[in-house]
């Protein structure tokens, strides 16, 4: 499920030939990952970890880590399924991924955002 939804989003955003690796944890893995990589003592959603090399003809995207005890919390405060926030998790990550940083604001929040809206879009109109 999880690596249908991610070749499905890169293929929404035309990426061919990359790899990505995909880490479902919980709040006390990924508030120690938050902590020594982010500084920020406490557990968050996801982290992505962004490595934009080249091998044996891919480039290496990176690493998107998704706490599932996080995500759990939000679907159920947001009125969806586990399912439909590990997958919104996922599409955020990749986009951080990309370069992009929606906490830089302004116009680059907004084009993070119309690139998460459009893969999710995606996504949901492939059922």
């Amino acid at each position: 499920m999880i690596e249908d939804w991610a070749r499905r989003a890169l293929s929404a955003l035309g990426l061919k030939g990359v790899e990505l690796s995909v880490y479902i944890t919980d709040d006390e893995e990924i508030r120690e990952l938050n902590k020594v990589y982010r500084n920020k003592d406490r557990p968050t959603d996801v982290l992505s970890f962004p490595l934009g090399e080249e091998a044996n003809g891919y480039k290496i995207l990176g690493d998107v880590v998704i706490s599932q005890d996080t995500a759990q919390r939000q679907a159920k405060e947001l009125g969806h399924s586990l399912e439909e926030e590990v997958k919104r998790l996922l599409v955020h990550g990749i986009v951080h991924l990309l370069g992009y940083d929606h906490e830089k604001g302004g116009k680059e929040a907004e084009e993070f955002y119309r690139k998460e809206r459009y893969v999710l879009e995606k996504l949901s109109s492939a059922r």
